[in-house]
């Protein structure tokens, strides 16, 4: 769902006013992107990798994770809200009252059906202009995970090796790919053990 503004002149201070907090939106080039509802798989997913990115993260005193409805500054006119996203602890002054003044290390997106576009282009432009470091785009309706990693000034596709991706962001972080479709999702606390060694 997009709502127009006259030639993408939305700032980052009007986005700021115009979304509430229990809104979760895009602004892109001046474009304010609202998002429709999750269905009960988003959700699903979101939950999933928010318990098991959340207590690797936790444990290992990483930094923080933040889930989606929480806007990145990437310029006056842009501000994406990942569904998922983490800042490393060095970088936590970027946090602020009600946004993140920055991109973050790692920003993850669950593709809807409106946002394919947005999270594979528009989304992962930006994302590589402004500096983030890794960008997993999953996709639960083609069964898909893409994991782009930054490569000098680019991002570069990270292959998956016999369906396992190692984060470079999140030393350390490992998993099966496969999990993201399984349907019911497996359980997350032997996965999260098993990461942190226990």
């Amino acid at each position: 769902m997009v709502r127009r503004t006259p030639a993408g002149t939305t700032t980052f201070s009007d986005f700021l006013e115009l979304i509430r907090e229990d809104q979760k939106a895009d602004l892109l080039d001046g474009v304010i992107y609202l998002a429709s509802p999750e269905n009960a798989d988003h959700n699903d997913l979101l939950r999933w990798l928010t318990i098991v990115l959340g207590q690797f993260i936790e444990e290992r005193k990483l930094g923080r994770l933040t889930i989606n409805k929480v806007a990145y500054r990437l310029s006056d006119r842009t501000a994406p809200e990942p569904d998922l996203a983490f800042v490393a602890a060095n970088r936590l002054d970027r946090i602020k009252p009600g946004y993140v003044d920055g991109p973050p290390d790692l920003a993850v997106e669950i593709v809807s059906p409106d946002s394919v576009d947005r999270d594979y282009e528009e989304k992962r432009r930006r994302y590589e202009a402004a500096g983030v470091l890794e960008y997993w785009i999953i996709h639960p309706l083609e069964s898909t995970a893409t994991f782009l990693v930054r490569e000098g000034d680019a991002f570069a596709e990270q292959v998956s090796r016999k369906h396992v991706y190692q984060s470079r962001v999140l030393e350390g972080f490992e998993f099966d790919t496969r999990w993201l479709f399984q349907r019911p999702l497996p359980a997350t606390m032997p996965i999260v053990r098993r990461l942190l060694g226990e």
